[in-house]
């Protein structure tokens, strides 16, 4: 084995300047797909301890034995909600909740630290004076997000916040009404499932393109590591010995490249706490694997570089002297188009029952995206040679016939050059259906308190006196039976008009604070709050995918684009010498990716909108005009990739000389 990586260091080494730079394009590219791998996966990580740090907050069923008393109501400041946790302890041995050293008395408030910043800035009759007086600050155990506003209260059990029954919000799980229980809940709530279930599919939309590009970065210089291969097969070399090497050499530079993109993504941690989903950014310990994850990765990539690169030694082992004479490969059957048609027809025979599945639904789902991915990956060399074909048809110049001669003499490293744009038009194509935007509902004056029709007119009287401070900012109180197929049908609502914006709103939530225990007094947009959050959070998982997406895409195109003109240099170098000219050969370096990245682009986001019709939120218009923009960026970031090989092309092309390969 020393041996083995002294001869593959020497070969690295030894093949001259461009060679290196061949390593370097495949260590970039390893670099690059190990920190977005890290963020893929991490992302499920980070979900999962959001759902931790919110699932002790719902108490679950009454136990046998129970401990204490806790119930969950939300309140609103200035638009934003407060998580309100109200605890009674029934022995001595109550557990302290997570983020706290010990179990709240009667009458004291513990607040995360952006409510106690917030009761700060603001008026004690805006905010808090709705809460008994503070005595702590709540821990990072006990908060989804840094800048949520949580508010833990604690009640002797006796308290008629403790035995009062509670009302909720429409589709929101911010309330419970008290519950005896003997342990806080560990289990994810439905919401939180809802999030988990999505960044699951985002994650499956990110990681197969990036498994896939680095499958190709293993095969980057291909053409020119064969042929030094190949001659060394023909010198004597034993397959074992070949398979040695190309393993030895990918996994060096593997291996830095995946170090180097560890610290990538450990440099980008403080910018990806800003992204904002279900209301708030990230800490950066959520965003950090850990050792054991990032340690598997590190391993991984490697591995799998490795792997590929040993997958395409076939021709090298078995016919070396076809590949130092350069023969064309054997043509690709149509079978690869097949396989991607069944699985857009069996897709379209399944699609209509998965949302009623549940889990189950969920995973079939994420097995035809991997398919789909899969079969388009299987596909695309097989249709880069038909378009190949079609292209020296129908070409009227020098430039157009070159470029379908390459597309039909190497189909599969054309389709590298592509393989991340393809893709990524899946993903816009997937996306485009599944973005959502908020409603708009505005902010209002009116709040509306849910109390039992027979007792609608004595708490009505009740507010009155509650709100005679505010005066001129409170226009009026009436009762009314709520629409029909409310929050909470059956019930009177006594609904307050206030004047005067969201300071005065903010006044009298604080004045009816406690007014109806179990009951806080909320406005329509509060209502809407919880739907437009998850609309705007996918919009905010579609960009952010789509961003991961063409960036991958990008970085594929400028380092496969680079890569194969290194790799054809001496063709390249010998079709100046005939007299081309070079900008012939660099219209034809650019049709040679154009072309395809123009079909396939089209056809894959064709097949990604297929494959989300079934789950159509609706994107609007406004989420149209993203992602028209994001494609045009998109595609001109390729097209920007792509021009940077061109003083490679002229370097390369100025040079016929032998190089010591």
């Amino acid at each position: 084995m020393p041996g083995t990586l002294d001869l593959a260091w020497r070969l690295l080494r030894g093949g001259g300047r461009r060679n290196l730079l061949g390593s370097g394009l495949a260590l970039a590219a390893v670099a690059v797909s190990t920190g977005l791998l890290l963020f893929a996966v991490t992302a499920n990580l980070a979900f999962a301890q959001r759902t931790h740090a919110d699932s002790w907050r719902h108490p679950g069923k009454a136990d046998a034995d129970p401990v204490m008393i806790e119930a969950l109501a939300t309140d609103h400041v200035r638009g934003e909600p407060i998580t309100v946790v109200d605890l009674a302890a029934l022995k001595p041995d109550a557990p302290a909740p997570p983020g706290m050293p010990r179990f709240p008395r009667p009458g004291e408030t513990w607040t995360s630290p952006a409510l106690a910043r917030l009761m700060k800035d603001l008026p004690s009759d805006q905010l808090a004076g709705r809460f008994p007086a503070r005595a702590g600050t709540l821990g990072r155990d006990a908060l989804v997000h840094p800048g949520e506003l949580v508010a833990v209260v604690g009640h002797a059990p006796g308290d008629p916040a403790m035995t009062a029954d509670r009302d909720g919000l429409s589709g929101v799980e911010g309330t419970a009404a008290p519950t005896r229980i003997a342990r806080y809940s560990t289990g994810a709530t439905a919401f939180s499932g809802v999030y988990q279930a999505l960044v699951a599919i985002a994650s499956v939309l990110m990681v197969v393109p990036l498994l896939v590009f680095g499958g190709a970065a293993a095969r980057l210089t291909v053409a020119r590591r064969d042929r030094r291969l190949a001659a060394l097969r023909l010198v004597g070399a034993t397959p074992g010995q070949v398979v040695a090497i190309t393993t030895a050499e990918a996994v060096l530079t593997a291996a830095a490249g995946a170090l180097a993109g560890t610290a990538l993504y450990a440099a980008a941690i403080p910018a990806l706490t800003r992204i904002t989903i279900a209301g708030g950014g990230w800490y950066a310990s959520d965003l950090w694997p850990g050792l054991p994850v990032a340690g598997a990765v590190l391993a991984a990539v490697p591995v799998l570089v490795g792997v590929s690169a040993v997958a395409g030694l076939r021709r090298v082992v078995v016919s070396p002297l076809g590949v130092a004479r350069r023969e064309t490969p054997p043509a690709l059957r149509a079978v690869r188009l097949l396989l991607l048609a069944a699985v857009v027809v069996a897709f379209g025979a399944t699609s209509g029952g998965l949302t009623g599945l549940g889990r189950l639904g969920l995973v079939i789902m994420l097995a035809f995206l991997v398919l789909a991915f899969v079969a388009i990956n299987l596909a695309g060399p097989w249709v880069v040679a038909l378009i190949g074909r079609i292209t020296v048809g129908l070409a009227r110049s020098p430039a157009r016939l070159l470029a379908g001669r390459r597309l039909m003499d190497d189909p599969r490293s054309a389709w590298r050059t592509v393989a991340g744009v393809a893709l990524t038009g899946f993903v816009a194509g997937f996306l485009a259906l599944l973005g959502g935007a908020s409603s708009g509902t505005k902010a209002s004056g009116e709040l509306r308190l849910n109390v039992p029709p027979g007792r609608a007119a004595a708490v009505a009287e009740q507010v009155k006196g509650r709100l005679d401070g505010l005066g001129a900012d409170v226009a009026g109180v009436a009762v009314r039976p709520p629409a029909a197929g409310g929050p909470a049908d059956g019930a009177a609502v006594v609904a307050i008009t206030v004047r005067g914006g969201a300071g005065a709103v903010d006044r009298a939530r604080t004045a009816l604070a406690a007014a109806v225990p179990g009951h806080v007094a909320t406005t329509p947009a509060d209502e809407d709050r919880s739907r437009d959050q998850l609309l705007a959070d996918l919009r905010t998982g579609a960009l952010t995918v789509l961003a991961v997406s063409f960036l991958i895409a990008i970085t594929s195109a400028g380092i496969t684009g680079a890569s194969a003109v290194l790799d054809r240099r001496q063709t390249y170098a010998m079709l100046r010498l005939a007299g081309t000219p070079l900008r012939v050969l660099d219209r034809a370096r650019r049709q040679e990716t154009l072309i395809p990245l123009a079909v396939m682009g089209g056809g894959s986001l064709a097949t990604g909108l297929f494959f989300a019709s079934p789950f159509a939120i609706g994107f609007g218009a406004s989420g149209a005009v993203t992602l028209a923009a994001f494609v045009a960026l998109g595609s001109g970031g390729i097209a920007g990739a792509s021009a940077l090989s061109r003083p490679l092309l002229r370097s390369v092309s100025t040079d016929p000389a032998p190089t010591p390969d």
